[in-house]
C-alpha cells in the first residue's frame, strides 16, 4: 500500500510537464482590457516601457521649496516666501522662482528647482491661500511662513522610485490579479503573452448517476461529483469539459477518444476500487493507467498514469492517424467526500502552482474539542469546524457525508500511527473556508 506522501509525489511527477506544455503549445497575446485577463498567467517577462512615477511628484499637499532657503527657519524667526504658481495633479512642470514657495498637491509634479515639500499643516497659514472654488493660484503678493528647516528630498517621490524604464515589471509565471493588472496599466501596457488555461476533461462514472434536477428512480442518485469537481478545477484556473459515462468500459473509452486530443489532463471519478463494475479501471488500465491503494481515509483507491488513447475515426492526418494520444490521467474514487478530499490532497496543489498561486491551504495546529479515534494504519482526513474557544470539533469519517463537508471550515489530519487522541491534543488542520 502506498503512503499519502508517496502518492502525492507520484502525482507531482506525473503532472510536472504541464507548465511547459501550457507555455509551448498555447502562449498567445492577451488584451488586458478583456474581463478574462484576470487570473491568467504570464508566459513571458514583461519589461516596463516607462519609469514609474514618470516625474518627481509630491507625496503630500503642501509647498514645494528650495530646502537651502529654509535653512535658517526657526519658531521665533520664520522664513517668509512669496507664494508662487500652483502645481496641481496633471499640470506640466514649471520652474520654481527663487524666493518663492509653490503650492503643490499630492501626486502633482514638483516644480523644477524645488527639492523638498513642506506639508501644508506645517506652514503658516496652515491652509492654502485663496486656492479652490475655481481659482488655481493664490492672489499676487501672498506670503507663506516656515518655522523649521527641511531636508532635501522630503516628501518627494522621485522619478523611477517604483520602477525604472526597462526594468522587469512582472516575470513569466506571474498570475494576473488586481495589483498586477493595475501595475501593467500604470506602465501603459495593454497586451501581454499569457499561457492558455489548462484544459481538463472531467468524467464522472456510474450507472446510478443522473443530472441534478432530473427525476430519480429507485437506486439512482443526482451527480454531485461533476458540479463539485468542475467548480474546484475552475477555481484553480482550469477550463473544464464535463462528461458522464455509464458503467461500461466502452463508454469511457469513447469519451476519451473523442475528447483527449483537446485536453491536457483527464480527471475521473468512480470505478477505481475492487467491485465487479469498476469501469474506469477496466477502461484505463489497458491504456497505461496504474491503480493503487493509498493509506488514506477517505480516498484509498486511486489511479494515475499517462493513458495512450487510440484516436477516434477522422482524427489525425497521414501517419499521425495511427499515433495514440498521450494524456495524463488522475482517477479518484466515486464517493463525493472521497473525491473532494483526494482533489485537495493530490491535485489542487499542483494546479494552484501552475496558476502562480500559493499551492497549500492555510495550515495551523489546533486543540481538539473532544476525543477522536482513527485507523492506526491510515492517514485519516476528517471534516471539522473551529468552535468559539479555538478548538476543533471533528465530524464523522464516512465518505458520503457531503452536507457535513459543505458546512466544515477545516480539514483535520490524523496521521498514520495515531489511533486515538484525547480532547486538548493538537492536530494539523487546513482551512477550507477561504
Amino acid at each position: 500500500m502506498r503512503s499519502y506522501a508517496e502518492h502525492q509525489q507520484a502525482v507531482h511527477e506525473l503532472l510536472g510537464s504541464l507548465a511547459a506544455r501550457l507555455h509551448d503549445l498555447g502562449a498567445k497575446r492577451l488584451e488586458l482590457a478583456r474581463p478574462d485577463a484576470l487570473g491568467r498567467v504570464l508566459a513571458s517577462d514583461v519589461v516596463s516601457p516607462i519609469a514609474l512615477p514618470g516625474f518627481d511628484n509630491s507625496q503630500m499637499d503642501g509647498y514645494a521649496v528650495r530646502s537651502a532657503e529654509l535653512a535658517g527657519a526657526r519658531p521665533g524667526s520664520p522664513v517668509r516666501l512669496i507664494v508662487g504658481r500652483t502645481s496641481a495633479a496633471g499640470d506640466a512642470p514649471f520652474a520654481l522662482a527663487p524666493g518663492t514657495a509653490s503650492p503643490v498637491m499630492t501626486g502633482a509634479a514638483i516644480p523644477d528647482g524645488a527639492d523638498a515639500v513642506v506639508p501644508i499643516e506645517h506652514a503658516s497659514p496652515s491652509a492654502f491661500i485663496g486656492i479652490g472654488g475655481g481659482r488655481h493660484d493664490s492672489p499676487a503678493g501672498s506670503v507663506v511662513g516656515f518655522t523649521a528647516p527641511v531636508e532635501p528630498g522630503t516628501f518627494i517621490r522621485p522619478i523611477g522610485s517604483d520602477i525604472d524604464a526597462g526594468a522587469l515589471l512582472l516575470p513569466a509565471g506571474t498570475r494576473l490579479g488586481p495589483a498586477q493588472l493595475g501595475s501593467l496599466a500604470a506602465a501603459g501596457v495593454t497586451e501581454v503573452r499569457a499561457r492558455r488555461r489548462l484544459r481538463v476533461l472531467l468524467i464522472s462514472t456510474g450507472h446510478e448517476l443522473r443530472a441534478p434536477g432530473s427525476p430519480l428512480r429507485p437506486g439512482q442518485l443526482h451527480d454531485a461529483n461533476t458540479s463539485m469537481l468542475a467548480a474546484a478545477l475552475r477555481a484553480c484556473g482550469a477550463e473544464v469539459l464535463e462528461s458522464r459515462a455509464t458503467d461500461d468500459a466502452g463508454s469511457v473509452q469513447a469519451v476519451l477518444a473523442a475528447s483527449a486530443p483537446l485536453v491536457d489532463l483527464v480527471v475521473t471519478t468512480g470505478g477505481v476500487s475492487e467491485g465487479a463494475f469498476e469501469v474506469v479501471r477496466d477502461a484505463l488500465a489497458p491504456l497505461g493507467v496504474e491503480f493503487v491503494k493509498v493509506a488514506i481515509q477517505p480516498g484509498g483507491p486511486q489511479g494515475l498514469g499517462t493513458a495512450r488513447i487510440p484516436r477516434s475515426d477522422g482524427e489525425g492526418l497521414g501517419h499521425d492517424h495511427a499515433t495514440p494520444v498521450e494524456v495524463p490521467v488522475i482517477s479518484f474514487p466515486g464517493n463525493p467526500v472521497s473525491a473532494l478530499v483526494s482533489f485537495e490532497l493530490f491535485l489542487r496543489p499542483v494546479l494552484r502552482r501552475l496558476e502562480g498561486l500559493a499551492p497549500d491551504r492555510h495550515r495551523a495546529r489546533l486543540p481538539l474539542a473532544h476525543d477522536v479515534v482513527s485507523p492506526l494504519g491510515k492517514h485519516q482526513v476528517r471534516r471539522g469546524v473551529i468552535d468559539g474557544a479555538g478548538a476543533v470539533e471533528v465530524g464523522a469519517p464516512s465518505s458520503h457525508l457531503l452536507h457535513a463537508y459543505a458546512r466544515a471550515t477545516v480539514l483535520v489530519h490524523l496521521p498514520v500511527g495515531v489511533d486515538a487522541l484525547p480532547a486538548g491534543a493538537h492536530v494539523d488542520v487546513w482551512r477550507i473556508d477561504d
